[in-house]
């Protein structure tokens, strides 16, 4: 995990909702992508967000950082959060380090040489003694937590998909069905319980999803833009007009009077999210003018140059 706090990281108080998440997410990703932030440090502090993102849009790996903070994905399932606090208290205050300080990646006990630990704990642990009459309170090691990255189009982001993937194992090659949900956003992690590096115990493994660069659609966050060409006619005038979305047709209310660069919102039309609003979709007009126009277009448009007193230039 690289970033420490992801709290500070989206600049949200650790009682923000997660519509206060999704927007600072939303403001942050747009600030720092790198296709349109071209300072050297924006794509580091872009990942930075979007990991803070994955981890506090996701309700029980916020529940577990909340809980262990950092080390939230080296702790295991059953350990006691207020047995944690506690112990990492008495090991700051230079005290008796209790049953889940760290040492150098091991978990060990400091309750002195005449108390069984696994008496005190009931054997919870499984402890085994180490040598000065000492005990590791958890001795079994945890395999590492690994990440990968997978590759999908907006489409697929949009509707969800599966993806096979193969892991290298000391046994040999396994193949993993994996199935990326609707709504899924660039950057987002999906945890594969048990999948990561071997141990006494597997660690996790994580599917770091990106969202592949589209001829139609840019992808921000939920949010989807693209282009809607118009004819002049159509701009000046108004009109209604088919537009293709990643979740298919949709139509388009052109106002008239509407210029080149406008931007037309159609709410709710983004990536869907399954835990809250989805995002929108923002088609920006972009005039096109024929690029042969015929004698009957070119004589109306000579006509239109003659009788109107418009000049874009001074409007």
């Amino acid at each position: 995990m690289t970033v420490q706090d992801p709290y500070a990281a989206l600049g949200v108080s650790r009682d923000a909702d997660q519509d206060e998440i999704q927007r600072a997410y939303r403001k942050l990703a747009r600030a720092h992508h790198p296709d349109i932030n071209k300072d050297p440090d924006a794509e580091e502090t872009f990942k930075d967000v979007s990991e803070a993102y994955a981890i506090l849009s996701d309700p029980e790996q916020r529940r577990r950082y909340d809980a262990f903070g950092p080390d939230f994905r080296r702790v295991p399932e059953d350990v006691d959060p207020d047995m944690w606090a506690r112990s990492r208290a008495g090991a700051a205050a230079g005290g008796a380090a209790g049953p889940y300080a760290t040492t150098g990646g091991v978990y060990t006990g400091g309750f002195g040489e005449d108390i069984d630990v696994e008496e005190l704990f009931g054997g919870i642990f499984g402890g085994r003694r180490r040598g000065g009459g000492r005990w590791s309170a958890w001795s079994p090691s945890r395999g590492a937590d690994q990440e990968t990255e997978i590759e999908i189009s907006v489409e697929e982001a949009y509707r969800g998909t599966r993806r096979t993937i193969t892991l290298e194992r000391p046994e040999g090659r396994q193949n993993l069905d994996v199935t990326v949900p609707a709504g899924v956003t660039d950057g987002q992690r999906i945890r594969l319980a048990g999948q990561g590096g071997r141990g006494d115990t597997t660690g996790d493994l994580y599917l770091v999803v990106r969202i592949a660069p589209h001829p139609r659609y840019r992808v921000e966050g939920r949010d989807v833009y693209t282009d809607l060409p118009l004819a002049p006619w159509e701009a000046a005038l108004g009109t209604t007009v088919g537009l293709r979305t990643p979740g298919g047709e949709a139509k388009v209310k052109v106002p008239p009077g509407t210029s080149s660069g406008r931007r037309l919102r159609l709410r709710g039309r983004g990536l869907p999210n399954p835990r809250g609003a989805p995002g929108d979709l923002f088609a920006e007009v972009r005039i096109v003018v024929p690029p042969e126009p015929s004698e009957t277009e070119r004589r109306l448009l000579e006509e239109l140059a003659s009788a109107s007193p418009f000049d874009p230039r001074r409007s």
